[in-house]
């Protein structure tokens, strides 16, 4: 079982290796993948904006189905000081700026609390077979998510396939599913009728 130091240098690299253009057709894949999973039906969606210079993946796609789907979409400010994050929702007026960190966030808007989200998009460096995931270190998803409704599902998006096992600790959040550009990893058994 690798450690979270070794793996997360492993999918650094990995991402690194991307061209522009591979990532734009892996991120609409994940996009389509995401129309077969049973989360179609809720209300309040939350999504991540990538981080381009860490070649996340590209959440534009989801962000035109949740538009077109005609729902209420939150995006995040992350307060590096006290750890937290905040969450607005997205509006044809929400202005965005760049963090020092490369992160897009909304400058202001009509906060909601975690507790009103019903789907979580979860950005990820690695993830295993069991659903536990890998982020930058900071734990500001792990905290994020564990304020969350207890029936909210968390979906994690990544280019790569599962880690067998990765250690994790009490305060790591797993996941419901994770979508590649190739398949969905059910890790709840929520039913697919795919």
């Amino acid at each position: 079982m690798a450690d979270k130091k070794t793996l997360r240098l492993k999918y650094k690299k990995l991402r690194e290796n991307l061209s522009e253009d591979s990532i734009d057709e892996m991120s609409l894949q994940i996009a389509n993948q995401a129309l077969k999973i049973p989360i179609w039906n809720k209300t309040y969606y939350h999504i991540f904006l990538p981080i381009s210079s860490k070649k996340e993946v590209n959440t534009e796609f989801l962000m035109h189905i949740l538009q077109g789907k005609d729902k209420s979409i939150a995006v995040s400010k992350a307060d590096f000081d006290s750890g937290e994050m905040n969450h607005f929702l997205l509006q044809e007026n929400t202005v965005f700026n760049t963090s020092e960190y490369g992160i897009p966030e909304p400058v202001s808007g009509i906060e909601i609390s975690p507790e009103m989200l019903e789907v979580v998009f979860v950005p990820l460096l690695g993830y295993d077979q069991n659903g536990h995931r890998i982020g930058y270190g900071k734990g500001f998803y792990d905290r994020f998510l564990a304020k969350c409704n207890p029936n909210a599902v968390f979906v994690g998006l990544s280019f790569f396939e599962p880690e067998p096992k990765i250690f994790f600790e009490a305060t790591d959040v797993p996941l419901n599913f994770c979508i590649t550009p190739k398949k969905i990893l059910d890790f709840k058994n929520i039913h697919l009728s795919l």
